[in-house]
């Protein structure tokens, strides 16, 4: 069974996203969205977790959230793929369920 799991904090303000990524299996979705984007910028703290399970799972970012903060794909962690608001109903229909992480 498929899951989308979606992140919405800044993982330097709550352990979401810590908590996303050990509880995720293999070959799961992860979108960040609203201020969960922080979390795929590189050279960050937690910059290394991410880029770890960009080997195992798929790990996407909502672009309008990312532009509304001012960031750019360029700042992006390699593997981490940008989608539009289609782009994020796709990934709720593509997945079995979603589990939002608060």
């Amino acid at each position: 069974m498929s899951t989308l799991h979606t992140v919405n904090k800044s993982p330097f303000e709550k352990n979401s996203m810590s908590s996303c990524l050990s509880h995720s299996v293999a070959d799961s979705a992860i979108l960040m969205i609203e201020d969960g984007v922080y979390g795929a910028i590189k050279n960050t703290s937690i910059a290394g977790d991410i880029d770890s399970a960009v080997k195992e799972k798929s790990i996407y970012v909502l672009g309008p959230d990312l532009k509304a903060r001012g960031l750019n794909e360029d700042q992006l962690i390699d593997g981490i793929s940008v989608v539009d608001y289609a782009g994020f109903v796709e990934l709720v229909c593509a997945n079995d369920k979603v589990q939002n992480w608060l």
